[in-house]
């Protein structure tokens, strides 16, 4: 069993997320305190909600230093959401604001990558793909080609092509993950997603 760090900055539907780490038999702590954090085996970066006010509240609270930290050492982290979002190098949404930079790449309008038409925020179930060029990430381990998950968000990750992971369709390919060394992003909300959900964060769990 593993201990699962949730980090709570006051952004985040943190409940659902609780739940699921519980149901695949993880001890799950929602905690702001630096050391709990460390001496987590794995940690989440939860968030729903603008990109800069989160931004603003990880650096008020000195916890975007900690994730700086926890992704140093080596240890597994995942952004959820805009908790993925988070981790890119900047992000447009309402003006520009830095990010935490453990991602290359910019998190720009779903409206700039996907054709004129199509209903934004993009809400509902979109099916995953992984690219061809390469073996299918370990966290999509117990995870096919087509199967679906869920999905809510009007901002994307962009220019991040080598570290894309899975992407859905939804008029055109959009970012549906990502991954450099132990750091990965969901964009969809695996804690919605059901049993697909469940093993993707069974598999996270491994690691």
């Amino acid at each position: 069993m593993s201990v699962i760090a949730i980090i709570d900055y006051g952004v985040g539907n943190i409940f659902s997320l609780m739940c699921s780490f519980s149901r695949i038999g993880q001890e799950v702590q929602l905690t702001g305190d630096p050391d709990v954090i460390a001496a987590a085996d794995r940690v989440v970066l939860p968030g729903v909600g603008a990109f800069g006010d989160a931004a603003d509240k990880l650096r008020e609270t000195g916890l975007d230093q900690v994730v700086l930290e926890q992704a140093r050492s080596g240890k597994p982290l995942v952004g959820i959401c805009l908790g993925m979002q988070l981790l890119f190098e900047r992000s447009l949404e309402f003006g520009e604001h830095q990010g935490l930079g453990l991602i290359p790449g910019t998190v720009a309008p779903l409206s700039s990558v996907i054709p004129a038409g199509l209903k934004i925020p993009q809400i509902g179930w979109n099916a995953l793909k992984f690219p061809k060029d390469r073996p299918k990430d370990p966290i999509f381990r117990y995870v096919k080609e087509g199967d679906h998950v869920y999905f809510v968000h009007s901002f994307c990750g962009t220019e991040c092509d080598r570290d894309v992971i899975a992407v859905t369709e939804y008029g055109a390919d959009v970012t549906a993950a990502v991954a450099r060394g132990n750091v990965y992003g969901l964009q969809f909300h695996p804690e919605k997603s059901g049993e697909i959900g469940l093993n993707i964060l069974r598999a996270f769990c491994e690691m």
